[in-house]
């Protein structure tokens, strides 16, 4: 069988990785959400430069926290000492942050009250939490980086996240449309350049404001009430 090999994201294959434990038996695939950035990026960063090297690194991190089961088999963090923190929220340690995946962790801290209904991370895994997004948006979660502020070690970074909505959403309809955000992170990475620390900062209801616009899937008229209620769709 080939080796993974992915332009953007490092750690998939190699004699580092002969004893990785994959969350699926194997290494991952993006050709499709790779596509979707190489469409859709709105900067194309030159080979060896700072932003190529952050956006690269986020990319493996982002990875590794998805697709690999144990902290040991991590090679972008530093497997003591890293934290994770949104919005200004308690952080969690490496192990919490895989035990809690990347959208729970994402979203825990960092969703108001009036935002509960559409996603609630206390009730959702590591495996449900992966599941929803996926079907909602087929083609991945594509992410880039739109400007870095200030290189190591201390790194601070615009970013945009965004796919397009052609599966359902806990209940509602597909739109087929762009559901995206921007935020900024800073990244503090020790002298090997891995991350000790993340912050992200971001809006969740850009997020939500995309995901809930369609439909409910039952015909019934209790979710468009919900949706007209919403802060963020109605502003």
């Amino acid at each position: 069988m080939a080796e993974a090999v992915d332009k953007y994201r490092s750690h998939l294959s190699g004699d580092g990785e002969k004893h990785t434990q994959w969350r699926h038996g194997a290494p991952p695939i993006y050709d499709l959400v790779n596509d979707l950035f190489e469409r859709e990026r709105t900067i194309e960063w030159p080979k060896g430069s700072l932003e190529e090297t952050v956006q690269n690194a986020v990319k493996t991190w982002e990875m590794e926290l998805s697709h690999k089961t144990r902290l040991a088999d991590f090679k972008s963090i530093h497997p003591t000492d890293f934290r994770f923190s949104v919005n200004g929220g308690a952080a969690l340690n490496g192990e919490e942050l895989l035990a809690a995946g990347s959208y729970n962790a994402l979203l825990r801290s960092a969703l108001p009250a009036e935002l509960r209904p559409y996603y609630n991370p206390d009730a959702e895994t590591f495996e449900s939490s992966h599941e929803i997004f996926r079907v909602a948006l087929p083609r991945g979660f594509a992410w880039e980086v739109l400007a870095v502020y200030s290189p190591p070690p201390v790194v601070a970074f615009k970013f945009r996240h965004w796919g397009y909505m052609e599966g359902p959403y806990k209940g509602r309809a597909p739109t087929g449309e762009r559901v995206e955000f921007t935020g900024v992170g800073v990244l503090r990475v020790d002298e090997e350049l891995r991350v000790e620390e993340v912050e992200i900062y971001y809006d969740p209801g850009e997020l939500f404001a995309g995901l809930v616009k369609g439909e409910a899937e039952d015909g019934g008229d209790s979710t468009a009430s919900e949706l007209r209620s919403c802060p963020f769709l109605n502003n």
